[in-house]
């Protein structure tokens, strides 16, 4: 089974402003000649962990890491002005832009998957491939699956938690009753709130329990910045049309990916990657049996890895 490379530096970092007030964090790992990769963060607003560097072998690979509007170390942090899902897929461009980059790879998951597949689907010719990993469309059903009632049915311990800060009479919206709390005036109310909703998917994440990503999501600097960024788009339908991944699924005709989804996977079911697949031929699907959602799992490092490597292997082969 496939581990994680050996921790590595960045060379470079960068600052990028952005629509105002937003300024993005970026920066370089590895080979400045390799095979270009950009590192698409979950969330939204879950921000870039230093293991992310090291999915790749950073003798072969330019590994660009970034964090997005108003997440890591971005700023303003949890800033929900201008963050949209266009305004991302733009900042992309333009990191691609300034770092002199014709085409790259993308790897991402979770909602990192969302964010790779809209921007390979507006820029498919700057796309050499995609690895994805815990696919989330972001449709309806996906957000109440995990907001309102289906992972509440699997993990109800967790889930009172979760509801202890909403009161039973707005319960019938949950996303719309955390979304008030986290953008009120009142700094503890906002706080734990995002506390409440961080940890509820940091304890869905992995198959097992694992309480270094709880604790990594109960940071009060990540949690603020997940909580407040993550409702927000919830709360408008990610900026996305209805069914908008699936219906322009037919614009990555010809690019080459690998979809490595959990099988247990409680934060973004398995149907989110099936459905993808069954719509993008190029693609390789690949269930793993013993896992959950996080990328930290053992099974999906070795699934993610490999798939970077034979993603990078096709592109290699198409351009010699």
């Amino acid at each position: 089974m496939r581990t994680l490379f050996p921790e590595i530096k960045p060379y470079a970092q960068h600052r990028l402003a952005v629509d105002p007030p937003h300024e993005l964090y970026i920066e370089e790992c590895g080979n400045p000649d390799g095979l270009p990769v950009l590192v698409v963060h979950g969330g939204p607003g879950g921000g870039c962990e230093e293991y992310y560097r090291r999915f790749f072998d950073a003798e072969r690979f330019r590994i660009i890491l970034f964090d997005q509007r108003g997440a890591g170390r971005s700023t303003p942090l949890a800033e929900l002005g201008g963050n949209t899902t266009a305004g991302l897929v733009d900042d992309i461009e333009r990191i691609r832009g300034l770092l002199g980059i014709r085409r790259w790879l993308l790897f991402g998951g979770s909602w990192g998957s969302t964010l790779a597949l809209v921007y390979a689907q507006t820029h498919p010719a700057r796309v050499l491939g995609l690895v994805l990993r815990g696919i989330f469309l972001c449709r309806p059903e996906d957000i109440h699956w995990f907001y309102q009632q289906g992972a509440s049915r699997i993990f109800p311990d967790y889930w009172q938690e979760f509801l202890a800060p909403i009161p039973a009479t707005e319960r019938d919206d949950l996303v719309g009753a955390y979304y008030r709390r986290l953008t009120s005036s009142n700094e503890l109310e906002q706080i734990q709130a995002a506390k409440a909703w961080s940890v509820w998917e940091g304890r869905c994440a992995t198959l097992h329990p694992n309480p270094r990503v709880v604790e990594h999501f109960g940071h009060p600097h990540v949690a603020i910045a997940l909580a407040r960024i993550e409702c927000h788009y919830f709360m408008n339908q990610a900026f996305l049309e209805p069914g908008q991944i699936l219906r322009d699924a037919g614009r990555l005709a010809g690019i080459p990916g690998v979809i490595v989804h959990g099988r247990y996977d409680m934060v973004c079911p398995l149907d989110n990657a099936l459905a993808l697949s069954e719509r993008w031929p190029d693609a390789e699907l690949r269930i793993i049996r013993d896992a959950g959602h996080s990328a930290s799992e053992p099974a999906i490092v070795d699934a993610l890895i490999h798939g970077v490597e034979g993603v990078a292997a096709i592109i290699e082969n198409h351009s010699s």
